[in-house]
């Protein structure tokens, strides 16, 4: 499969997207100007992590995010992972929903407990991204019309199964991030195996303000104390003998056998082997 890239804008921006892509690392899906969106999983699975979830997505499970940073990341199956990836998104705008809809969205204080959420996909959703399939397929049959229905239909249908008071009330809400505290970012994704970098996009930081707010949370270095937990972790682990060691150094988040070695060796004062043998 090589990369394909099929997209419908409305004034200038996009509103429903087809990516096909290979086999891929983890990849940030930047937060960018109050957009919301809905994600169909046509072929393949992919795996999301957020600041404080972690979501397992395929053909019969979509999300809908916030607007919020967070990683695509592949199936842990390798042949799940060899087929690659089909999805297609739907994107929402404040202005563009003001505009289509005829809504205030400020007149709304409708708040929903969830930044990202896991969305089964039945048979009217299911419908609903065949037609987004045939207008990606057929982009001469879109104009602006068309592309304001489908977008209704979209609102319709959200507000029903998520039970909003409202079609106003679900846009409003969806334009209200939930604030993750930094402590619950740092702890959901502490054995996931993320660069400091990384762990810096997901709470929304720079590095160096990343850096300074661990050091004023934590009272360590991000870099001393998440070794520091996954060495601790592995040897919780280490108690059970059925887990081989390569699957706990990779299990707590290390990128390599030798590296979990040195890290534990230096804070146990023997390896791995002599620590579950002892």
């Amino acid at each position: 499969m090589e990369f394909q890239e099929q997209v419908i804008t409305y004034k200038d921006r996009v509103v429903f997207i087809r990516l096909s892509m290979p086999s891929f690392n983890r990849k940030l899906k930047e937060y960018a100007e109050d957009e919301a969106c809905f994600m169909f999983v046509n072929q393949g699975k992919v795996n999301v992590r957020t600041p404080e979830d972690y979501l397992q997505l395929n053909r019969n499970q979509a999300m809908l995010a916030k607007c919020l940073n967070y990683f695509f990341e592949p199936s842990q199956n390798d042949e799940e992972c060899k087929e690659g990836i089909e999805s297609v998104g739907i994107f929402l705008y404040p202005s563009l929903v003001e505009e289509i809809f005829e809504f205030d969205i400020t007149t709304s204080n409708h708040k929903v407990n969830f930044n990202v959420k896991q969305i089964e996909v039945d048979r009217l959703l299911d419908n609903y991204r065949q037609s987004i399939d045939i207008l990606l397929d057929n982009p001469e049959l879109v104009d602006d019309q068309m592309i304001k229905t489908k977008l209704k239909e979209f609102v319709l249908l959200m507000t029903k199964s998520q039970n909003a008071p409202s079609q106003l009330d679900f846009l409003a809400a969806l334009f209200k991030p939930n604030e993750a505290p930094f402590k619950s970012v740092i702890q959901q994704n502490l054995y996931a195996n993320l660069s400091l970098e990384e762990l810096a996009q997901l709470s929304h930081l720079s590095l160096s303000s990343f850096k300074r707010k661990f050091n004023e949370v934590f009272n360590e270095s991000p870099k001393k104390y998440i070794t520091r937990k996954k060495v601790e972790r592995a040897a919780e682990l280490l108690k059970s003998e059925d887990i081989r060691i390569s699957d706990i150094a990779y299990d707590v988040g290390f990128d390599s056998v030798a590296t979990f070695n040195r890290n534990f060796s230096a804070q146990y004062q023997k390896s791995p082997t002599a620590y579950r043998l002892s």
